[in-house]
This record gives structure tokens, sequence and C-alpha cells, in this order.
């Protein structure tokens, strides 16, 4: 039986937010009015100073503390947003951009969606970065849009939350572009799962969850906005996908810490926008629909069995079908190398998994109150 109870899922979203806030969120070198995750908990001497910060993860971080106020808004909640923004672009010390357009992409879905939920001005912000992914679709080299600059891999991790954001600005002419490259080029026929990306006419085979959220975010996002009936199909396509390869019991499986902390959680994130959002004109928008929500229920129920509370507060773990583990000093910690973060040795003290439980958290919460709201007969 799902827990579709919004009351409770939004208490297990609160503890997870305040165990973030408590555990890894500070100023930014004791700047006023700033607010920065600290990527690791208990974290080293350099974490700590934030000579490590890692630009994408402190972009989930901004975008979940949307979710927060939208869930249950105050005034705390909204300067949170401005302060986390804030520090972002100061730390970032270049502005808002960087050489990743993945990274890039992340973030200016998070800074849309405090404009749009918070009322948090980011005009410029979005204006600059909308233009950087925009100006990277590279058709004549194969693309897509690359994954850094000056590189020829054209991959899922930019393409999908690129054009996202691209359909959220108003280009849903290129978005609706880069999706058919995606279904196009990127699908595996065996599997029905989105791979990782392309070189020179390589694929690239690894498959990674949030490549299958990003792919459904934006699949669903066009369905709503076009009504052109082959973004349900790629979402009931996708939806079922994930669902066999991809779960145990209806639960994610797997997991991992560094970038990987998060896949899970994005992957969850945009379930529930398919659960609370896909346009409902047949049996199979409702079956997609309805598995979306299945997986997203059981495994919030799952991480949130295996957690450990520490100090009264959850700490979640790596893979939400095992129980998590205490990260302590001394194990080896998380490091960034040739493009990605590999996790520390133990993976709950990387912030991006804490970040992954709290997303999960949130998208139970946004799957049951829609669930909730819905007559039973509709």
């Amino acid at each position: 039986m799902m827990n579709v109870v919004p009351e409770q899922w939004s208490e297990r979203a609160d503890a997870a937010e305040t165990a973030v806030m408590s555990r890894h969120v500070r100023r930014l070198w004791a700047l006023p009015g700033t607010a920065l995750g600290v990527v690791g908990w208990p974290a080293a001497r350099r974490e700590r100073l934030f000579g490590t910060w890692h630009y994408w993860w402190q972009a989930h971080l901004i975008d979940l503390a949307v979710d927060a106020a939208e869930r249950d808004a105050t005034p705390r909640r909204r300067r949170r947003v401005v302060r986390l923004t804030r520090a972002h672009r100061i730390r970032n010390l270049s502005g808002w951009t960087n050489n990743y357009f993945d990274d890039m992409a992340w973030l200016g879905l998070s800074l849309e969606r405090a404009q749009r939920h918070v009322y948090v001005d980011h005009r410029s912000a979005l204006t600059t970065l909308v233009g950087e992914l925009s100006g990277a679709w590279a058709p004549e080299q194969g693309g897509g849009i690359p994954w850094r600059r000056r590189d020829d891999f054209f991959n899922a991790p930019a393409n999908a939350p690129a054009a996202l954001l691209l359909a959220r600005a108003g280009k849903v002419w290129r978005a609706q572009q880069m999706a058919d490259w995606i279904d196009e080029t990127l699908v595996d026929p065996e599997t029905g799962l989105v791979l990782d990306g392309i070189r020179n006419g390589v694929h690239e085979r690894a498959v990674y969850s949030y490549c299958q959220g990003a792919t459904l975010g934006l699949e669903t996002e066009l369905a709503v906005q076009l009504g052109d009936a082959r973004h349900r199909e790629r979402v009931h396509r996708l939806v079922e996908a994930v669902d066999d390869n991809l779960t145990e019991r209806s639960v994610v499986a797997g997991g991992g810490g560094g970038d990987g902390g998060l896949f899970n959680g994005i992957l969850t994130r945009y379930l529930a926008m398919v659960a609370t959002t896909l346009p409902v004109h047949d049996n199979d928008d409702v079956r997609a629909r309805n598995t979306a929500a299945r997986i997203v229920l059981a495994s919030a129920e799952a991480a949130w069995e295996n957690r450990l509370q520490v100090e009264e507060l959850p700490l979640f773990g790596e893979d939400w079908t095992r129980q998590a583990r205490l990260p302590g000093f001394g194990a080896a910690i998380a490091q960034f190398s040739h493009g990605s973060v590999r996790g520390s040795a133990v993976a709950e003290r990387d912030l991006s998994v804490q970040l992954g439980g709290w997303m999960l958290m949130e998208a139970a919460h946004a799957v049951a109150a829609e669930r909730a709201s819905t007559p039973a007969d509709s």
C-alpha cells in the first residue's frame, strides 16, 4: 500500500531539509547575506573553507530550497534562496557561467524555478545561461550540445536539462529539436533507456539514472506545452524502461557518492513530474503516471526506513535499498577528477547523497499531495 499522506511526507521533507541545513550550509567566507553547502560531513578543512564546492551540487541545493519554499512558503525560506544564489555567483568567481554545459543547465533550472515560484528576479542570469546553452547547439558536429566547451562528447546529462530549461524559457522549438536528437541518437533500442552520450559516432553505453530523469522531465514539459502525442509516448516508454531495468520491487536501486549521489534523486524529481503533470488523454497516460508515482513513493519509503537518525535528524544512504552508514574522519573524501567528482569512501558523508535523499522526500510529498487531492473516480 502506497503512503499517500502528504502531511507525513511534508514532515519527512522538513527533517531532510533541517539535516542538510544544520550539517552542511554555512556562510561563504563569513560574508553576510550568503549561504553555501559544505560538500562533506564531517568536513575536511578545505571543504569548510569552500576550497572545494562543486558548482552543480550547489545548483541542486538551490532547487531544493525552492522545493521547500513552494511546499510551505515562509520568509525565511525565501531569504535562503536569495542567499544561496548570491553565494553561488560569488564563489564561482566568473559570474554565473563555467565550462560545463550540464552544470549551467542545472543552475539555470534552479534559478528559473526560484523566479517562478519564489519571485526572486533572475532575469539577467537566465538570459546569460539560456544564451550559452542555445548557442552551443552543434548539429553539424553530431549534436546536440557538447558536455563542455571545446569538446566532441554530446551527452544526455547536458542536452536533457538544457532543453528543459530552454522549453521553460520560451525556446520551445530548440527544446523539441534537442528532445528529438536524444530520442533518435541516445535511446537504446534493446532496453529503451537513455545512454550516456556519443563521441565521433561511437556511443558511450553507460546508463545513469539521472539521464532518464532529465529526459522524462523534458518530454513531460513538451507534452504539456505542445500537446504533441510523440512526447507523451516517449514518456510512456521511458517510465516502463525505468521500472523494468532500474528498480527492485519498485524501489530505485543502486547508488553511489560524489556526483552519483544526485543521480537517483534527480530521477525521482522528474518521475514525480510525470506523476503529477503528464497530460491524460488515454489509459497509457494513466499507467505512466501511476507507475511513476509507485516508484517515487516506494523509493521514499525504503530510503526513510533505511536512514540513520543522527542527533534526531535523518542521514540517508547512498543506496536506498540498504541501511545507511555513518561517516567519520579518516576515510578518503570526495575528489574532483577529469570533469566529475568521485565519491567519499563512505558515500553518506557527501552532500550530494543527502541532497538526493531530500530530493526524494520532496518528490514523495509532491506525489502524495497530488494523489490526495484527486477524486478516487477521476
